[in-house]
């Protein structure tokens, strides 16, 4: 092989790299070609579909011109045999079950009661034997009639929806069978399912398949277990399905005292697949489609209840959305949930699932391990509120009242607890509060001697080297306050959502998770952002708050009270809360009022085992003391240097 020979191999194969480099199609391009064959398949698919529609309406109008030549000929047809040629034409191979008689089926636990409905086979009315309505009525979830529960699929390329189809039912314990009223308590479960049935004849059903609903009920459990079936179904539904439509929609009704306040915590939670819990907005209509996306549960979440539905394996693409329903009616708001579900007539003879029916309790659903404690407001954007929730709040609520012990002297032993272990920070507030005091005298000295605005940062100047030489940090008495803060924030999002409040009296409040209300204005009377009541603990609270402020007040130095704005703005909080809080949960306003009241009780026995004359003879010899300088007092003196003020050495 001769060098020219080399060459031109080497060319050529240079030549082929170069070809298959710069004709080798883009991501984008690829994306655009793989875009036009999922758009041509999906003509071919709809011309396919559009001829089999077209082969089944000429069927059914041949059907059609057969009875007519036949009433023609004076022979006799009904008008049901016409509706079934029309349903025949609708539903295909579903005719027959179109055509029924509703019944209904009971199931108790020592839980709940429910009601099942063979027309859509659905769990149509929940009623939670433990709890009552605010007006005393037995507590029902899912009202039969503003609930639609079903799945869509294509049969003979007919959209068949399945809560428009009578099930019928089935007993997989034959000591139940034929039984319309099942009971199960304790340990025990029991299943129950409901069957959907092709046709067979033009009256009959093919028994030999079927959709099956199955249920799981435990005697001692909220959660129910529900389960799809197929048997024999693979030519019977479309082949090319890859997915159950699920459409549930649902109108929620009024369950607690305060409408408003319910439906502010009404709205749909989900779980995505391997990520966190996310909601839709509770306080204005939302809607969103989560397109690409895979969830394990989604729930229709009440103040105090969920109806959640929960994936063994995902659930894709939902698609659900809120409207909030007039105020006038007995409603919350109208849920919706679209939700794909991954089926294949050919593989699939099961889609389990389960239902969560129940109270919002953080126990009860911490241990199905399911997020779904994410539901109840503890904070959880930011883990030191949850953590307060978590690990204090829900249980001492937990521990005292399994006792027995009534909610309002529960939240007092929690708020002498709080004040317990925030003692420490109260006791080093107050003693930054008495150095500040002591160090009054010295600080309208310098006031004095640098009355121009001018001298501002001289001022400030020689205001911290009094601090630093004294041995008083002036933000000592923010952080301590600062730390307390998230404990109020933790408390004020828990109280109004806890159910271990809920339609729990103490002394004139008959429910300790809503507002007490001594009285309410005549005629339908009410005081705009106030409401139409007048609540006690929330003048209590506010009374004892312009009254710790006041206090608090008489306990400010001079370089606060240079900030009359704040000071203006100490009073006014006092005052917004009593608008805020009078429709807001009783329970947490009682808290607030404990709360300043074992405050006044702190500071009379810290000033009773403070000596300010001590604590002033002790800051006059650190006076003389020499110390390093601050980093912020260094900070201070080099922003002086450059603005070219003399600096004390």
């Amino acid at each position: 092989m001769n060098r020219n020979t080399i060459i031109g191999l080497v060319l050529i194969f240079g030549i082929f790299i170069a070809y298959s480099y710069f004709m080798t199609p883009s991501k984008e391009e690829r994306a655009l070609q793989q875009q036009k064959s999922d758009s041509l398949a999906l003509v071919m698919k709809e011309r396919r579909d559009s001829a089999i529609r077209a082969n089944a309406s000429r069927q059914a109008l041949e059907d059609l011109k057969r009875a007519q030549e036949m009433e023609a000929q004076g022979e006799v047809i009904d008008s049901a045999a016409l509706m079934h040629i029309e349903l025949k034409d609708q539903l295909g191979r579903f005719a027959n079950s179109a055509i029924g008689q509703t019944s209904y089926y009971t199931v108790e636990t020592d839980l709940l009661k429910l009601r099942i409905n063979t027309k859509g086979g659905r769990l149509e009315q929940i009623q939670l034997k433990k709890y009552k309505t605010w007006e005393g009525d037995p507590t029902i979830l899912m009202n039969p009639d503003s609930l639609h529960f079903g799945f869509s699929f294509f049969s003979g390329n007919r959209l068949i929806e399945t809560g428009r189809l009578y099930f019928q039912p089935y007993w997989s314990d034959y000591a139940q069978h034929g039984q319309d009223s099942i009971y199960v308590t304790g340990k025990d479960s029991i299943r129950f399912a409901m069957r959907l049935y092709p046709d067979a004849g033009e009256t009959g059903f093919d028994q030999e398949r079927y959709i099956e609903y199955l249920f799981t009920f435990y005697g001692d459990k909220y959660m129910i277990g529900y389960q799809l079936n197929f048997q024999g179904m693979a030519d019977v539904m479309d082949p090319s399905t890859n997915y159950l439509v699920l459409n549930w929609k649902e109108n929620l009704t009024r369950q607690e005292k305060s409408l408003k306040m319910e439906r502010m915590n009404t709205t749909v939670y989900y779980k995505y697949l391997e990520d966190k819990v996310d909601y839709l907005s509770e306080t204005k209509d939302d809607e969103k489609f989560l397109k690409n996306e895979k969830i394990r549960w989604v729930s229709f979440k009440q103040q105090f209840f969920l109806t959640t539905l929960i994936a063994d394996t995902y659930f894709a693409e939902p698609r659900i959305s809120t409207v909030t329903l007039p105020l006038e009616g007995n409603y919350l708001k109208s849920m919706y949930a679209e939700i794909g579900i991954p089926f294949s007539p050919r593989e699939t003879e099961a889609i389990p699932m389960r239902i969560y029916i129940g109270p919002n309790k953080y126990y009860t659903l911490r241990k199905y391990h399911l997020d779904m404690e994410k539901q109840i407001p503890l904070g959880w954007s930011f883990f030191l509120m949850a953590w307060i929730n978590q690990y204090a709040v829900i249980p001492v609520f937990t521990f005292f009242g399994d006792l027995g012990w009534n909610y309002g002297i529960i939240i007092l032993i929690l708020t002498i607890m709080l004040k317990i272990v925030l003692f420490p920070i109260a006791y080093k507030t107050y003693k930054s509060s008495a150095k500040m005091r002591v160090l009054k005298p010295d600080i309208d000295e310098i006031s004095k001697k640098f009355p121009d605005k001018k001298d501002a940062m001289k001022k400030q100047q020689a205001t911290m080297d009094l601090y630093k030489r004294a041995g008083v940090n002036p933000l000592a008495g923010c952080v301590p306050m600062l730390l307390q803060f998230p404990i109020l924030i933790a408390l004020f999002r828990f109280f109004p959502s806890s159910i271990e409040l809920r339609q729990q009296p103490f002394l004139w409040a008959t429910d300790l998770s809503s507002y007490d209300s001594i009285w309410t204005f005549p005629g339908g009377f009410s005081i705009p952002f106030y409401g139409d009541h007048v609540s006690l603990f929330t003048l209590l609270m506010t009374l004892s708050s312009i009254l710790y402020t006041k206090v608090n007040e008489q306990m400010m130095t001079s370089s606060q009270a240079q900030m009359p704005g704040m000071k203006t703005m100490m009073y006014l909080m006092p005052i917004m809360f009593l608008f805020w809080f009078n429709d807001y949960s009783s329970g947490l306003s009682y808290y607030y009022f404990l709360a300043n009241i074992i405050t006044f009780a702190q500071v009379f026995l810290i000033r009773r085992t403070i000596d300010e004359k001590k604590l002033h003879a002790q800051i006059e010899a650190n006076k003389k003391k020499t110390s390093k300088k601050g980093g912020f007092q260094k900070r201070l003196e080099d922003m002086a240097k450059k603005r070219g003020y003399p600096v004390r050495k």
